[in-house]
């Protein structure tokens, strides 16, 4: 049996969202910024897809820009506040993306002061402390980045609070909303954000694809420079398919919103039920086993194996068919394990094996019980 788990790392493309890319790409070749019939298609298949995403996020059109993914948006987004809001200080936390942590590693000390916001041992952003460093650095120009969901503990900030805090002390605030767009709904005309970062991947569209959310007035300058596509802030000829693909794939996942996650949630609900019963002394990382607090479609657990067997695991369920992860998918294969189990865990925890399962509508209890049985086997 296969049984895919990780779907925090990326999900089953919709069969209706192929169809969409496929009418596209059989039809429609022209470039979107050619002048002629074929151009205007393509350009016009580009703008409707920008007006119905910005439309579910309560957004204006022009506020979109697409972008290659979250990686890409992230950047941007850091690169930019930088360049031309003059921001000098960024307040982040050590348990964000990859895509962040790295991207904060480029700029120089001089240039761009780093600060990072205290972690409580749930994997929450202690937002007492972010108000005292909001304060404390009252004078210089800010920029806050905060991760919406949690990739691997699915801990969910509160972006308004955060907003209302930013706003409050004159900060900039940026979201890595990677985990969250698709997956719960936004309303970017109220919440107090200035950007946003989505891809479509993680809401069974297009890989390759994500757009950025850049409040209008915003300020921000060319990231890449060329023929002067997405308002003039990120040349390149627009890969038609994937905008709308994603654009359907967004559709979909907000029109079937609250059914969808209803069946992931009592599908998480049962898996951990399943879990406690051969495993009494589970810990579930972060928030990912409450129920609220954490993301309903992720489920991040230290499982009690012996240590001579814990190195075996992710072989084992990889042999058994069974994709997850042991912490982010953007560090497989690194040996480095997950940087955000290093902040949140103790010792002793830090010694147990971790996995991370993540679950779509694609998933069934079947499923989740052929996964159970494997690690009770394994166990023994």
């Amino acid at each position: 049996m296969e049984v895919y788990f990780d779907n925090a790392a990326t999900s089953p493309i919709r069969p209706e969202v192929v169809v969409a890319m496929n009418e596209v790409m059989s039809s429609t070749y022209g470039n979107p910024s050619s002048t002629h019939a074929f151009g205007r298609a393509a350009k016009a298949y580009i703008e409707t897809a920008r007006k119905q995403i910005a439309a579910h996020l309560h957004a204006a059109p022009q506020e979109i820009i697409f972008t290659s993914g979250g990686t890409e948006s992230d950047n941007m987004i850091l690169q930019c506040a930088v360049k031309d809001l003059g921001v000098t200080t960024i307040i982040s936390s050590e348990i964000e993306h990859h895509a962040i942590l790295h991207a904060l590693d480029t700029f120089p000390s001089e240039q761009v002061q780093v600060k990072y916001v205290k972690v409580d041992a749930d994997g929450s952003v202690d937002l007492d402390h972010l108000e005292t460093m909001l304060q404390a650095h009252a004078a210089a120009k800010k920029l806050v980045t905060l991760m919406h969901v949690n990739n691997e503990i699915g801990n969910i900030l509160d972006l308004a609070r955060v907003g209302t805090l930013c706003k409050q002390y004159n900060s900039y605030f940026h979201s890595d909303a990677v985990q969250g767009v698709g997956h719960y709904p936004f309303n970017l005309k109220t919440l107090p954000i200035d950007f946003l970062s989505a891809a479509a991947h993680k809401f069974h569209g297009p890989k390759g694809i994500g757009f950025s959310f850049i409040r209008k007035d915003s300020g921000l300058t060319p990231f890449i420079c060329g023929g002067g596509q997405e308002r003039g802030l990120r040349a390149g000829t627009e890969s038609v398919h994937n905008i709308v693909g994603m654009q359907k794939a967004l559709d979909l996942a907000y029109e079937h919103l609250e059914t969808e996650k209803a069946y992931i949630l009592d599908l998480k609900h049962y898996f951990l039920s399943e879990l406690k019963r051969i495993f009494p002394d589970l810990h579930c990382n972060g928030k990912s086993g409450e129920l609220s607090g954490g993301t309903y479609n992720l489920l991040n657990v230290a499982l009690p194996v012996p240590a001579e067997k814990a190195a075996l695991l992710d072989f084992h369920l990889d042999l058994k068919g069974i994709a997850c992860s042991k912490g982010s998918a953007c560090q497989s294969g690194s040996g480095k394990g997950s940087h955000v189990l290093r902040v949140i865990q103790n010792e002793s925890l830090q010694k147990k094996p971790s996995i991370r399962f993540s679950f779509s509508k694609y998933n069934t209890r079947e499923e989740v019980d052929y996964v159970v049985g494997v690690l009770r086997e394994f166990s023994l």
